[in-house]
């Protein structure tokens, strides 16, 4: 799987890169309330160019943590962080790793085109291992598309398939559909919010 995204990395085949912190993510973290920015524990797992992370520093987020799988990946977003954030790394850790053997203990955790990226045979194991890294009352929350692909990645799915998946490991507080997706991806994606 590394050398799968690792060459996607190299050849800048990063198709999925909007430029920008998706917009239903940016209005998830702007409703999380200041007193409560400073001692939140975050998880995003498959970060590539970082854009969530850049908005949560700039937002007062003090204890972050990216992991991506490739290298090319994560030192691209050290450099981008090393011109855009003086002292990031006094509040965000960067890691090149495989989120399914990552240990850590998370308030919350961001999906945004990670769950996507993933082969849907391992979609239970992605389940069990969030399930895992959250602390209890902890949250996953994200965007997840709701349209199907040929081939892939990235893979579809919808919000029935979603509910089957989830409903048995987590309380579903929200699986609706998104109304504030970028214009490419307008109808095709659900935002959820999950509670352990």
């Amino acid at each position: 799987m590394e050398g799968f995204w690792e060459n996607r990395w190299q050849n800048n085949n990063t198709g999925w890169d909007i430029k920008g912190v998706s917009p239903p993510l940016a209005g998830y973290i702007d409703q999380i309330l200041p007193e409560n920015r400073d001692h939140l524990h975050i998880l995003i797992p498959g970060c590539g160019n970082g854009y969530e992370a850049i908005y949560l520093l700039e937002k007062g987020f003090r204890f972050i943590t990216m992991l991506d799988i490739a290298p090319t990946a994560v030192e691209r977003l050290r450099q981008r962080l090393d011109v855009k954030v003086p002292n990031w790394d006094t509040r965000l850790q960067l890691v090149c790793g495989d989120f399914f053997t990552h240990s850590g203990a998370y308030d919350l955790i961001l999906e945004q085109t990670f769950f996507c990226a993933l082969d849907p045979s391992l979609r239970e194991q992605y389940t069990l291992k969030m399930k895992q890294l959250l602390k209890p009352g902890g949250k996953l929350a994200g965007v997840l598309f709701d349209r199907a692909f040929s081939g892939g990645p990235p893979f579809g799915g919808d919000r029935k398939a979603y509910r089957s998946l989830f409903e048995p490991h987590f309380r579903i507080r929200t699986l609706a559909h998104c109304y504030n997706s970028i214009a490419p991806r307008a109808g095709t994606e659900v935002f959820f919010i999950l509670e352990k």
